[in-house]
């Protein structure tokens, strides 16, 4: 059994709570600008001073509402401002924050309130009210829900007025780092979500450590960052603590429609994804360039922007490629790094394997992708790769005070103090997961080098082993299809069959320009059968091929014309796949595959 371990190197507290960081920021740094807002008159400032006085007015709502210390208050939002302002407002209450995805459906929703016992509920607006009312009937534990698009905020402050300092300050300082803070909820690829219990100190360790690790993104000056994934997630939830601890300034957005021009107006000096967004990125471009007559150059830049970053890598990059990169620079990589706002130096990547090529194309741009790994049951990262500590297609090390093992099996457990402290409410949950001695079982597949690099292979519960008895991780081959830029979806298939194939689902995006500039036309329905399409995803499907052995490769595969979504149940709403719910509704054609 290989076990790595990190030492620790902070001193983690042993007292207080998350709500510290704002009262030291505000005593501190009263008039610094910490926050960014976006409004309908465009980005306005907030400092340090004014997000505590909303923060302690919002707090105090909640107290005079009957909110108790332990209480649990439900949030269900887009990522926006008050977000987090409500998010640190329940903590200076003493209660618990209950994160529900805004794309939550109303029995998704009932779940989550109805298991939480939460007392009360923030949502944003109109439908997510609507959503609310469906299910509120048999809910008799929940007495308040406001609506930001009816000013909770102001209501909540108004409502507070009456409740004193001091008696906010006894409850703000009631939490400890052993209390629980949130209970995040997870995707649910399979089952009904369970509630994670996290507590301020597995922020705290968290935080401690992963800000003095990453101190080039959060301690440079002007550090800042856009958010844009949902704060559901506790991905972009340990950035926004992460933000607000390290005093780098915060903003969000809300419609990833709005995204780029964000992006442009914010300036961030480092930006969070998940793999998905950076493909998008890329493929866009691609495209773009393509049906501007430009797609052999912008081939040839991504080209020697990979070798670029390979040649750092292994030492320098020749002569001949750094004389390309610099021509490219000019021609093509500024305009990329001008997407993103123009100070943007690192990105992290989290949620799913980001893949070898990307990693090396960004950096090869200008862009250093910091790939980590983690789950909701870890209040995020393990393990992260570091600015000058960094193996492309890994996931870093462990973070200081971390300890990864590989089981017998190929199973990664870890043990830290991030790693939650159980499932609400859920002990056959908890101990299937979590070890007496604190060893957290991932479900994930993976090795660790000489040098404790983590990578991670494939999904335990994903494995699929063929009729011929070949254990196939399907994460390896989707990760490199889904790089393609016609590929938006893909799903590897070969559980008890003799050989392994794949559903494929294509960019609607991209489609309509690949059909323009090969001189096709019509829909989807009719373009699945074109030889030339079949030819490229065909393509796809070797160049996925090469990451494998032959039998674990893809013999055969078929597009399907539906898109999976978020929307259609297919994907949960961090973008994983729902491998049961996809197996259930494209049973057909998965049977076609072995006729």
């Amino acid at each position: 059994m290989r076990e790595f371990s990190t030492p620790l190197t902070i001193e983690v507290p042993a007292t207080g709570n998350l709500t510290d960081d704002v009262v030291t920021n505000a005593r501190e740094a009263h008039d610094e600008i910490g926050f960014s807002r976006s409004t309908e008159h465009g980005w306005v400032d907030v400092t340090y001073g004014q997000f505590q006085a909303e923060v302690s007015a919002a707090a105090k709502g909640l107290m005079a509402a009957g909110v108790e210390a332990g209480d649990r208050v439900a949030l269900i939002c887009k990522t926006r401002y008050e977000w987090t302002l409500l998010d640190y407002a329940i903590w200076f209450a003493g209660a618990v924050t209950v994160p529900i995805y805004e794309t939550s459906s109303a029995e998704q929703i009932e779940w989550i309130l109805r298991n939480s016992g939460a007392k009360a509920v923030v949502a944003e607006g109109p439908e997510h009210l609507s959503r609310i009312n469906e299910v509120r009937e048999g809910l008799t534990h929940l007495h308040h829900v406001w609506s930001i698009a009816d000013n909770a905020v102001e209501v909540l402050s108004r409502l507070g007025e009456d409740v004193g300092d001091d008696e906010l300050e006894k409850r703000r300082t009631q939490a400890t780092p052993l209390d629980v803070a949130t209970l995040v909820y997870t995707s649910g690829t399979t089952g009904s979500p369970k509630g994670c219990m996290l507590t301020h100190g597995n922020f705290m360790f968290e935080l401690g450590v992963a800000v003095d690790e990453l101190e080039r993104l959060f301690d440079t000056e002007g550090a800042s960052t856009l958010l844009f994934l949902p704060l559901a997630h506790v991905f972009a939830r340990i950035i926004q603590v992460g933000c607000i601890k390290a005093r780098a300034r915060l903003g969000h957005s809300s419609d990833i429609k709005n995204l780029l021009p964000d992006l442009q107006e914010f300036k961030p000096t480092f930006i969070l994804a998940v793999p998905r967004v950076f493909e998008k990125v890329f493929n866009t471009a691609s495209q773009k360039a393509t049906a501007d007559g430009r797609g052999r150059i912008f081939d040839r830049a991504a080209e020697i922007a990979i070798a670029y970053s390979r040649g750092i890598e292994s030492g320098r990059p020749s002569l001949a490629v750094r004389a390309q990169h610099s021509v490219f620079k000019r021609l093509v990589y500024g305009k990329l790094l001008d997407a993103l706002g123009g100070q943007c130096e690192f990105a992290v990547s989290g949620g799913a394997p980001l893949g070898e090529r990307l990693g090396h194309f960004y950096r090869g741009i200008g862009v250093t992708i910091l790939e980590g790994y983690g789950l909701t049951e870890t209040t995020a990262a393990l393990s992260v790769n570091l600015p000058d500590a960094i193996k492309i297609g890994s996931v870093g090390r462990p973070l200081p005070g971390t300890a990864v093992r590989v089981s017998d099996d190929g199973e990664l457990l870890f043990r830290g103090g991030q790693v939650f402290c159980g499932y609400w409410e859920d002990e056959e949950a908890t101990a299937a997961a979590l070890e007496s001695d604190g060893w957290f079982h991932s479900g994930d597949i993976g090795e660790v080098d000489d040098e404790g690099f983590v990578r991670i292979t494939g999904r335990k519960k994903e494995i699929l082993v063929t009729a011929g008895g070949k254990n196939v991780a399907p994460a390896v081959l989707e990760d490199r299809l889904r790089a393609h830029a016609l590929v938006d979806q893909c799903m590897v298939v070969g559980d008890g069959r003799p050989f392994i194939a794949a559903l494929v689902t294509l960019d609607a995006e991209v489609l309509p320009v690949w059909a323009e500039a090969n001189g096709k036309s019509g829909a989807l329905d009719r373009l699945v059968d074109d030889p030339d399409l079949l030819a490229e995803i065909e393509a796809a499907v070797e160049d996925a091929n090469k990451a494998v052995s032959k039998a674990e490769s893809i013999r055969k595969f078929r597009i399907v014309e539906a898109a999976w979504t978020e929307e259609g149940g297919q994907l949960t709403p961090s973008l994983k796949l729902k491998r049961n719910v996809v197996m259930r509704e494209f049973k057909d054609e998965v049977a076609a595959l072995y006729l």
